[in-house]
């Protein structure tokens, strides 16, 4: 990697990945959320090495990808530490939050456990958005803590005015912050060469890596 670039990104199939990790991330597997709708997990996941690649990668001009794998001890012990996974899919939920910044004319920031969380997060008991990775909950906006209704309706209302695409939870819901989700969508990475076969591929990782700059992809 040159002075100055991002790193690139591995995306890997989880069903390549450890028997623990398997058991944590689930993939492809059904779950219910909390009106009986049932919902097939995500497959592809980023491979984060460790705190330097998170801290640089950049899915938008303002949003790191740091702030969607911040957790606390509510997460599976194994996801804790380095290395992390996230849903390919945070890729559009970046990309709406950054709509989402510009309407709101400040600064975004997602809580502690407001992003991407597993479905072994302790606060995962059905299926949400954020095991997909594209939830987020919000507590501030600019220099605005969201502890009032006046603004969780203002800034859901801004929300919801950017596309149809975005679900917000009102604030009888979640009175401490704005909840956006983009509901149960998975991405796989055109990198990604997919087959039907849904068991470890031990002699035949399935992974690339995504390369992020745009010149790149041009002049591939």
């Amino acid at each position: 990697m040159s002075e100055g670039q991002e790193p690139a990104l591995k995306v890997v199939d989880a069903f390549d990945l450890d028997d623990e990790l398997r058991s944590i991330l689930r993939p492809g597997e059904m779950v219910r959320d909390g009106a009986n709708r049932r919902h097939r997990l995500p497959r592809y996941f980023y491979e984060v090495p460790d705190h330097r690649v998170a801290t640089q990668v950049r899915l938008t001009p303002h949003f790191g990808l740091n702030e969607f794998i911040l957790s606390d001890l509510k997460e599976a012990p194994r996801l804790q530490n380095f290395p992390k996974y996230i849903p390919c899919a945070v890729r559009l939920l970046a990309f709406y939050l950054e709509q989402f910044r510009i309407a709101a004319g400040g600064s975004v920031h997602i809580a502690v456990n407001g992003g991407y969380r597993s479905p072994a997060h302790k606060m995962s008991p059905n299926a949400t958005p954020h095991l997909w990775g594209t939830a987020a909950d919000i507590y501030k906006i600019g220099g605005s803590i969201l502890k009032t209704r006046e603004l969780i309706e203002k800034f859901n209302a801004i929300a919801e005015g950017l596309s149809d695409d975005i679900f917000v939870s009102p604030y009888d819901t979640a009175a401490d912050h704005v909840h956006v989700d983009l509901g149960y969508i998975t991405l796989v990475p055109r990198e990604i060469s997919e087959d039907r076969m849904e068991q470890p591929q031990e002699s035949r990782p399935r992974f690339a890596f995504e390369e992020r700059r745009r010149t790149d992809r041009r002049n591939g």
